[in-house]
């Protein structure tokens, strides 16, 4: 049987037996040796002649309490004993060594399975982007040196890095089983690597919120966002009614949105005065950092909207350039492309400039379907093919990306890798990218629901903030608020 024992010759234990051997032969050599003159002077000892001296040995051995042949069985008993002891630990130790009952000795902790691996990427790769965002959402609060600024950068890259192989990963490469697992170690190292870069910064970022004036900074920008509030609803109202409520859905209740998390952020800010008035140090941060991250995502709201309304307004202006330019280039594309496909682009063409006159219409997806109808024909290297594709993929990436940053807490990894994967695409592949983001991303926030529901009365806009990733959520008051930094020191501030 095979030693476990690294570093022995297997043929070491062979000798245990002959060595335990020599040990019992030894002991009893050495006994019959301590006793062998006693028992000599024993049997050499003269007969007295009379009775008298027969007396006087028995009478000297009385005295002296025994005899030496009374110490010969005992003496050989001991040394047989401990010898047999002593074999009898050796026998026990190889036993033990050698031993293969599963669950007796494990040399080695058992490895992953490809299925905790797979559910310890996905976690990783949630927890790592929301790291990553909230360090974003925090660091423009604040005046960081560049050592925090590089370690934010940093974390992005290595994030970037670890959806790019999971998305390989999804997509089968590589194949084989080792390699697969190979690629979702790299996924958790990536990960770990960008948390380790923010917790590493995590006190530079402290240092640096604690020496500004945060809680005027905070009061400022709520300030700033209460007063923007009646405009954006305004545009965005005017926005509906010129292009059609599809074309704002995109952004279909930010507004009011944005309103609960000033609402949230007016309590937080109060309580953080009143705890630093109090000296309550730790209050004041935890508040005031609150606020600071509602008072954020109020702003990522609002600022959804208005870039909406903006590029709806971009996309009507350029729409008509567009059909002309598409129009001229199927025109020049007869004879060399494919018939049914130039068919379908003139369809396409011919239906988007008749919406332009029959009422409100989507002018982004108007746009949208102008420079998909020229795909795989051959066209759509006009300036303004081209112009519009970006346009629509920038609106589109936009609408995903803050969607997923403003409901981060119950957004799960497959929209976060498909968001991440529009970011570096082409134009046409980026605005497929980002849809499907969005959608898979609204699955995902509709499927969680509101974890608060049912449990009594609670600060008003705490759900939001909640779903909002600005606080853990871990408990009934919302939890710990999240800060700058890692897994492990973004609750730090508790």
């Amino acid at each position: 049987m095979t030693s476990l024992i690294r570093g022995r010759p297997r043929h070491a234990t062979g000798h245990i037996g002959v060595r335990v051997g020599h040990a019992v032969l030894g002991g009893m050599a050495g006994a019959v040796w301590l006793v062998l003159p006693v028992m000599t002077n024993v049997a050499q000892d003269p007969v007295p002649a009379g009775g008298g001296g027969g007396r006087v040995a028995a009478a000297s051995a009385d005295a002296d309490g025994a005899s030496g042949t009374d110490y010969v069985l005992p003496l050989v008993a001991v040394a047989a004993a401990g010898a047999l002891g002593g074999y009898g630990y050796v026998r026990r130790v190889r036993r033990a060594r050698s031993r293969t009952t599963p669950g007796i000795v494990s040399p080695l902790p058992p490895a992953p399975s490809p299925v905790d691996l797979e559910r310890q990427a996905r976690t990783s790769l949630v927890l790592a982007d929301d790291c990553v965002r909230t360090s974003g959402e925090a660091l423009g609060q604040v005046d960081a040196d560049e050592a925090v600024v590089r370690a934010l950068r940093s974390a992005r890259t290595e994030l970037s890095a670890a959806f790019a192989i999971w998305q390989r990963y999804e997509e089968g490469v590589p194949q084989d089983a080792g390699g697969r697992r190979q690629a979702l170690v790299g996924v958790i190292g990536r990960c770990a690597e960008a948390g380790r870069q923010l917790d590493a910064q995590a006190a530079r970022f402290d240092a640096a919120w604690d020496r500004g004036d945060a809680l005027a900074a905070a009061e400022g920008r709520f300030r700033e966002l209460a007063a923007r509030t009646g405009g954006v609803q305004r545009a965005l109202a005017e926005a509906g009614e010129r292009y059609g409520a599809a074309a704002v859905d995109p952004v279909r209740g930010y507004v009011e949105q944005a309103k609960d998390r000033l609402v949230f952020a007016t309590g937080r800010l109060n309580q953080a005065r009143q705890d630093a008035d109090s000296g309550d140090g730790d209050g004041y941060r935890r508040g005031l950092r609150a606020a600071e991250g509602a008072v954020a995502q109020a702003g990522v709201l609002l600022g959804a909207v208005t870039r909406l309304v903006a590029e709806l307004r971009a996309a009507a202006e350029l729409l008509p350039a567009a059909l002309t330019g598409g129009e001229a280039e199927l025109a020049g594309l007869r004879g060399t492309a494919l018939p049914g496909r130039l068919a379908h682009a003139d369809v396409v063409l011919a239906a988007v400039r008749e919406e332009l006159t029959a009422g409100p219409y989507d002018p982004l997806d108007a746009l949208r379907r102008v420079v998909r109808a020229l795909e795989g024909t051959g066209g759509g290297r006009a300036g303004v093919i081209a112009a519009g594709a970006e346009l629509v993929a920038r609106s589109a990436l936009g609408v995903a990306d803050d969607f997923v940053g403003v409901h981060r807490g119950a957004v799960g990894v497959r929209a976060r890798t498909l968001l991440a994967e529009a970011g570096s695409a082409a134009p046409a592949d980026a605005d497929r990218l980002a849809r499907r983001a969005r959608e898979s991303a609204g699955r995902d926030v509709g499927a969680h629901g509101n974890p608060f529901a049912g449990r009594g009365a609670h600060e008003s806009g705490l759900a939001g903030v909640v779903l909002g990733g600005v606080l853990l959520g871990a408990e009934d008051d919302g939890g710990p608020v999240v800060a700058f930094g890692g897994p492990d020191t973004r609750g730090r501030w508790g």
